[in-house]
């Protein structure tokens, strides 16, 4: 396993990070799996090295967290691993339970660190810009969370490069924790993200833990024209078809799967050594519900690509409408 800085801290952290989403409670997702059914990934994935782990309240509605504590607690001491989680997403019918005003960041983190059943959360996230909360008010509940030491360091997900640019201007501007890292949307088939957010967050020092690496599936090359939901998730996704499909995506995929054959490895293994070759990037954050995926995952981190096949992979590629921001 390989290790780096997230961003500018001094944090390390793996280069694949283990995304908790698929462990739960499946009635919330019919592909996620239970606690007994999720305990042989986390132990194998820290016996690979992975440090790294990312969830959020939201996943199964609190279960995921409580599986994520749980397991690492059993398979790892707490200074070994890096826990990550997210507040912003609704988890309850009252209006202030949901959003980022102070009221409910101070709610969620308590809740997520009684499930996490830990002291303090490495990585605390916004999962989505407010735009009915003053984003001074998140930051400086943020800083609070921080310096309480509820929370090592804070990071966000997707959103517009101003608003980021604005969030981390406005904490230099008042002394407040800076966001460390930006997990967005990224991979092969949505490069959206090299506009504007990705330089961004080069040039200030963040790190990029991109969600979806394998576009939800797409990229493992099973996905064939024509053909509607071809696995249990797909069958429960109703967002894929409006991010990809596009006949130009198809066509990458096709060039993974020839470049793949050519290297001896799989589909999936080109998709995520692809984002790991982009200097930006951080740690692409993997889920997994069948070991393969895990096994290829972590194998992925010995292909390694030419400057001709990165440009092989990229020049097909067709913007995309801008998705998932809110």
């Amino acid at each position: 396993m390989e290790y780096v800085n997230l961003g500018r801290t001094g944090l390390k952290v793996s280069r694949i990070c283990l995304g908790m989403m698929s462990y739960g409670n499946p009635s919330w997702r019919d592909w996620v799996l239970p606690l007994d059914e999720s305990r042989p990934f986390i132990r194998w994935a820290l016996e690979a090295g992975i440090n790294f782990f990312d969830t959020a309240d939201v996943y199964s509605l609190g279960a995921s967290e409580e599986i994520t504590g749980h397991l690492l607690k059993e398979f790892a001491r707490r200074e070994d691993v890096v826990i990550a989680t997210k507040v912003y997403n609704s988890m309850g019918d009252g209006p202030n339970d949901r959003g980022l005003s102070r009221k409910h960041i101070m709610a969620s983190i308590d809740a997520s660190l009684k499930r996490l059943d830990t002291d303090y959360i490495d990585l605390y996230q916004i999962h989505r810009w407010d735009g009915e909360t003053p984003i001074e008010e998140t930051l400086e509940a943020l800083h609070d969370i921080v310096k309480a030491g509820k929370a090592r360091y804070i990071g966000a997900s997707s959103m517009y490069a101003w608003q980021f640019a604005k969030s981390l201007y406005l904490a230099d501007l008042h002394g407040w924790s800076r966001f460390v890292s930006m997990q967005n949307h990224y991979n092969l088939v949505y490069r959206e993200q090299e506009r504007e957010i990705n330089p961004l967050c080069r040039s200030e020092g963040v790190g990029i833990i991109p969600w979806s690496p394998l576009a939800r599936g797409f990229l493992t090359g099973t996905r064939k024209r024509g053909e509607e939901n071809p696995t249990t998730r797909a069958k429960s996704d109703t967002l894929s078809h409006k991010l990809y499909y596009q006949e130009t995506d198809f066509a990458i995929v096709d060039r993974v799967v020839a470049l793949a054959e050519r290297k001896g490895v799989q589909p999936a293994q080109i998709a995520l050594s692809w984002l790991l070759h982009r200097p930006e990037v951080t740690a692409p954050i993997i889920g997994a519900t069948k070991m393969v995926h895990l096994e290829e995952a972590v194998a992925a981190l010995e292909v390694q690509l030419s400057a001709e096949d990165m440009t092989y992979l990229q020049e097909l590629y067709q913007p995309h409408p801008v998705l998932e921001h809110s």
